[in-house]
C-alpha cells in the first residue's frame, strides 16, 4: 500500500507558495505594488487613451450629432425629475381642432403659391437646346419655390412629380387639346383636383375648355353627388360623374344579355327626380345653344389670335349660370356625346375635337379610355408613372382622346396620416399605424365600422364622453379578436 499523506497537508502548500514568492521577487520585484499598470484613467497629454484610430467615412444622424457636439465641446447634463404628462390625443398623431383651423387658414392664404410648372414661351425660331435649357431653369426655380414655401410656412405638401419629362408630356397634351379633362377620385375630389391647372389651360389659350370628370362616382350616394355638383357649379367648372368600372360591367352584362334597364330598378321618386333633372338640363342646353348661336356661324374663319373682342364673345369660360351640373351617372354614350358638344369655340383642327385626359395616377384614366373604346388600348397598372408618353386615340371620326401620364401635383395636406388614407403614400412605407387608424376612426362612425367588419368595439367608460370616436387600439383589438389573433388566449 502506498504511503498515506499527512493530515496537515496545508503546510506543504504554504511552503511552495513561499518558495515561489522568493523566486518571483528576485526576477521582477513585487507586482502587487504595481497598481498603476491596471488604471483606466491616464490623462497623460491630450487624452491619448480616448483616441479612435478607426477611419469613419459615414455616420448615422445620431453619431454625427454626438461627434459634432464633441468637437464643439458641448456637454450634456442629465435632467432628473423632469416629468411631462402626454395627453392621450397627442399619442394618436392627430391635430387638435385649433391646430386644424389654423392650418386651414394657412392653406387658404398660400393656395395661390401652389402652382404647377409653366412651359417657357417659344416659337419656331427657338432651337431645341435653348428650349430644353429654359425648361430646366424654370423647373428648378419652381422646385425651389415649393421648398421655400414648405420651409417658411411650415406646411406639408404631398409628394409631387420631380421628373421634368412627365411635365413636358403634360405641356404637350394641353397644347394639343381643345378640352382638358381632369379625372379625379370621387372619394376626395378636392385633393385630386388642381385649380392652377385650369388657370394654366386658359393661359395657353382662352379658347380651351376645362372640365372635371369624377370617376368612381358609384361609391357616392345621389345626395353626395348633388352636393359635389353644386360645389363645382359654384366654382365655375363643369363637372360630370362617371364610373369606368361600373359602366364596363354594365356593357359586358348587356353583351351577355343579362342586363336589365336601369329604370326598372329605380323607385317612383327616383324616376321623378331624374325626369326633373333631365328637364332642367334640356333647358340649360337650349340656353347654351342660343348663347353661342351667333358665334357658330363665324367659326370657319376665326383663329386663335384674332384679339380680345372675340375672346369676350363666346370663347371665354362659361359663367356658373351658363351650365348645370347633374348628379346622375353618365353612360358611355352620354359621356362621348358630352365630349363632342362641350366645346363650342374655335378648334385646333377643323372638324375634330381633341380631349386631353390628365390627373393623378390610379384615378382611372386608362380604365376610362378602355371603357370608352370597349377594347384595351392602354395598359392599366397601380404603379405611378406607368404611362410614359401621351397617346392619341381616335374613338370615332371627329373625336380624339389624348391620354397624359399620371402626374402627382403638389397640394396641401394636414398630416402624413391623411396622405396614407387618401392613397397617396403606400401603406408598406408606413412607420406608425396609430395616426392613420385614428384618422379613420375620427371620420367614420363607430356603427359603420362595426357593421362593415362584423366586430364589436368596446364602449367608452362611464367617466368618458359616450359620443367619442373609438381609438386606434380599440378598433384594432376588436378586429384582431374577430380574426382570431390571440396570444395565450388574449388578443395579440
Amino acid at each position: 500500500m502506498g504511503k498515506k499523506k499527512s493530515g496537515g497537508g496545508g503546510g506543504t502548500g504554504l511552503g511552495r507558495a513561499l518558495i515561489k514568492e522568493r523566486l518571483f521577487a528576485g526576477r521582477g520585484g513585487n507586482r502587487r505594488a504595481d497598481s498603476w499598470l491596471h488604471t483606466s484613467e491616464l490623462n497623460d497629454g491630450y487624452d491619448w487613451g480616448r483616441l479612435n484610430l478607426q477611419s469613419v467615412t459615414e455616420q448615422s444622424s445620431l453619431d454625427d450629432f454626438l461627434a459634432t457636439a464633441e468637437l464643439a465641446g458641448t456637454e450634456f447634463v442629465a435632467e432628473k425629475l423632469n416629468v411631462k404628462f402626454v395627453p392621450a390625443e397627442s399619442r394618436a398623431g392627430l391635430l387638435t381642432s385649433e391646430e386644424t383651423k389654423r392650418l386651414k387658414e394657412l392653406h387658404e392664404e398660400n393656395k395661390q403659391l401652389l402652382r404647377i410648372p409653366r412651359r417657357p414661351e417659344w416659337d419656331q425660331s427657338t432651337s431645341p437646346d435653348a428650349l430644353q435649357l429654359a425648361e430646366r431653369d424654370n423647373f428648378l426655380e419652381w422646385r425651389r419655390e415649393l421648398a421655400k414655401l414648405e420651409e417658411d410656412q411650415n406646411l406639408i405638401l404631398t409628394p409631387y412629380e420631380r421628373n421634368l419629362d412627365f411635365w413636358r408630356q403634360l405641356w404637350r397634351v394641353i397644347e394639343r387639346s381643345d378640352v382638358v379633362v381632369q379625372i379625379v377620385d370621387a372619394r376626395h375630389p378636392s385633393l385630386f383636383r388642381c385649380p392652377d391647372l385650369e388657370c394654366y389651360v386658359k393661359e395657353v389659350s382662352p379658347h380651351k375648355q376645362n372640365m372635371v370628370l369624377v370617376n368612381k362616382a358609384d361609391l357616392l350616394t345621389r345626395e353626395q353627388r348633388g352636393v359635389w355638383a353644386r360645389h363645382f357649379e359654384e366654382e365655375g367648372i363643369r363637372a360630370v360623374f362617371w364610373s369606368a368600372l361600373a359602366e364596363n360591367e354594365r356593357l359586358e352584362a348587356e353583351e351577355k344579355g343579362e342586363a336589365h334597364g336601369e329604370e326598372e330598378e329605380l323607385s317612383d321618386e327616383e324616376k321623378e327626380s331624374m325626369e326633373e333633372e333631365e328637364e332642367g338640363e334640356d333647358t340649360d342646353e337650349d340656353e347654351e345653344r342660343e348663347m353661342f348661336q351667333d358665334c357658330m356661324e363665324e367659326e370657319d374663319w376665326h383663329t386663335c389670335s384674332e384679339g380680345e373682342e372675340e375672346e369676350e364673345e363666346g370663347t371665354s369660360s362659361p359663367s356658373p349660370a351658363s351650365f348645370h351640373n347633374s348628379s346622375r351617372l353618365l353612360s358611355k354614350d352620354q359621356l362621348l356625346e358630352l365630349f363632342k358638344t362641350v366645346h363650342s369655340g374655335t378648334r385646333l383642327k377643323e372638324g375634330q375635337i381633341t380631349v386631353g385626359l390628365v390627373g393623378y395616377p390610379n384615378v382611372g384614366k386608362s380604365s376610362t379610355i378602355n371603357t370608352l373604346l370597349r377594347n384595351k388600348k392602354v395598359s392599366v397598372s397601380a404603379t405611378p408613372g406607368h404611362t410614359k408618353h401621351f397617346q392619341t386615340l381616335f374613338v370615332e371620326p371627329g373625336l380624339c382622346l389624348c391620354d397624359c401620364p399620371g402626374l402627382v401635383m403638389p397640394s396641401f395636406v394636414s398630416t402624413k396620416a391623411a396622405m396614407i388614407c387618401s392613397g397617396i403614400l403606400p401603406i408598406d412605407q408606413m412607420r406608425d399605424h396609430v395616426p392613420a387608424i385614428s384618422l379613420v376612426c375620427e371620420h367614420i362612425p363607430r356603427e359603420v365600422l362595426e357593421g362593415t367588419y362584423g366586430i364589436s368595439i368596446i364602449r367608452p367608460r362611464e367617466d368618458e364622453d359616450p359620443q367619442r370616436p373609438p381609438t386606434a387600439e380599440e378598433l384594432l383589438m376588436a378586429y384582431g379578436y374577430m380574426r382570431g389573433f390571440h396570444d395565450h388566449g388574449r388578443p395579440a
